[in-house]
């Protein structure tokens, strides 16, 4: 039983963990669909009501990926030392992806609120966007860290045979087609998510037969000692 074993050795997760995670999977695709969605529904691109529930629902789906994050990292249980840094590297380089993207999402709502026209925002965004580090890590390099880490952690669990060869395929056609146009982030948000949907699933019955497992090892000393004194 111990290709039941959580990545790591540790605890299992708990049900209700488990389940929001699992939830992650599906979800956090699904917010970056309805981000896609409500842009393609506002062609002046803010400032007003679709901008920011577009921002709000693009924040959410990145704060989900944090969980997805963590639980390819569970579901990969790397058994060598490189696996487990290679694991380890994608999924701190995911994170660090998504902060910044949460960090852009937070920008674009403030310089929403605080403009009453696309003038008013462009204005902002090119004063914030100025000042130093500010365009690399926020807006260029620092968002496509989270594909990086997305694309590289889900190729390893497909090299291992813990994942389809096609779910990095559709990993890497939903990142291309949302570097060719934004307009595309709905398509790239349906193919994240037939990606990683079963895998949030596969992840739910690991941690399930974890714990089972768990729960039957702990009461075998019980059972012994029933059987000795019998």
């Amino acid at each position: 039983m111990a290709e039941h074993a959580p990545a790591g050795g540790g605890r299992p997760w708990g049900r209700r963990r488990t389940a929001f995670v699992r939830g992650a999977f599906v979800a956090g695709p699904l917010c970056m669909v309805a981000y896609g969605v409500i842009r393609l529904s506002d062609p002046g691109h803010g400032p007003g009501l679709a901008w920011t529930a577009g921002h709000l629902f693009l924040t959410a789906g990145v704060l989900l990926f944090g969980a997805v994050f963590a639980g390819l990292r569970r579901l990969a249980a790397p058994a060598g030392r490189a696996g487990r840094v290679g694991a380890g590297a994608a999924t701190w380089l995911g994170l660090a992806g998504s902060a910044a993207v949460v960090a852009q999402a937070v920008i674009d709502l403030a310089v929403g609120f605080r403009s009453a026209d696309r003038a008013g925002m462009n204005r902002l965004f090119e004063e914030i966007q100025s000042r130093p580090g500010v365009e690399p890590v926020v807006y260029s390099v620092g968002p496509l860290l989270f594909y990086v880490g997305l694309l590289w952690i889900v190729t390893q669990m497909a090299v291992r045979r813990r994942a389809g060869v096609w779910r990095p395929v559709a990993v890497l056609a939903g990142t291309a087609v949302t570097a060719v146009s934004l307009d595309l982030i709905p398509l790239g948000g349906l193919l994240f998510c037939a990606a990683l949907a079963p895998l949030g699933r596969d992840l739910a019955a690991r941690e399930c037969a974890a714990r089972a497992d768990r729960a039957y090892a702990a009461g075998a000393p019980h059972r012994a000692g029933l059987r000795a004194a019998a």
